[in-house]
């Protein structure tokens, strides 16, 4: 039997296993790396992150998208004026929509670090609605579930944001959640694996990632 014929006689969950832990492109290391790419990898490398991982290593293929992409990258990582636990439930958020193994298993550990809770977590993986004691992560959790379940935010999901964050945070909060649903998609098409030492949490080892994308539920209390 030809391996080709013994990938199609498999179960359908089996098949999604091997395309899940199959990279689609190479991921090179830098001394594979032109000049150009190099200098693109050594800035990310001296940078606030402080290494390369992620959808990086496969848009590198591409010098010129990779170097505006990074810089797009750093400053809504960094430099926004939404704070940090806030920037990482959003990107929690947008993780979970789109099912992306590795923005999901990094940002949920960033984000637990930036003092979200391991019960909001747990509720937005389970698509159950979280219980938020601040309604300022309220406030943010919905704007980004609105955005990334309808491309539409309700005009009161977009004020609540805009009247404590101001323009430019609103602006600056809808950029994040854009910039890192790019990050999954480019992650989930070229399955980009996740870094060595860091654990899979979205879903258990040996099980699929969905197909379809989930479905989160509005934070407890929300009308």
């Amino acid at each position: 039997m030809s391996n080709d014929q013994a990938q199609a006689d498999r179960p359908k969950a089996d098949r999604s296993a091997v395309e899940r832990s199959s990279v689609r492109i190479s991921l090179p290391e830098r001394d594979e790396l032109t000049v150009e790419q190099q200098k693109i990898y050594d800035d990310m490398l001296n940078g606030p992150r402080g290494v390369v991982v992620g959808p990086i290593r496969a848009v590198i293929h591409s010098p010129e998208l990779a170097d505006r992409w990074q810089k797009l990258g750093e400053y809504v990582r960094y430099r926004t004026v939404i704070p940090e636990m806030l920037k990482e439930l959003a990107i929690v958020v947008s993780a979970r929509r789109w099912n992306s193994e590795l923005e999901w298993s990094v940002h949920t550990k960033i984000a637990r670090e930036a003092g979200l809770s391991q019960t909001v977590i747990d509720a937005i993986h389970a698509g159950r609605a979280p219980e938020f004691s601040d309604p300022t992560a309220a406030e943010i959790y919905e704007y980004a579930r609105e955005l990334q379940m309808s491309g539409h935010v309700s005009d009161d999901t977009y004020l609540a944001i805009k009247n404590r964050w101001g323009e430019k945070g609103v602006v600056e909060l809808t950029a994040v959640i854009g910039y890192y649903t790019m990050v999954a998609m480019t992650l989930n098409a070229h399955h980009v694996p996740v870094p060595e030492g860091t654990p899979s949490t979205l879903v258990p080892e040996g099980e699929t990632l969905p197909r379809d994308l989930s479905v989160m539920a509005p934070p407890a209390g929300h009308k």
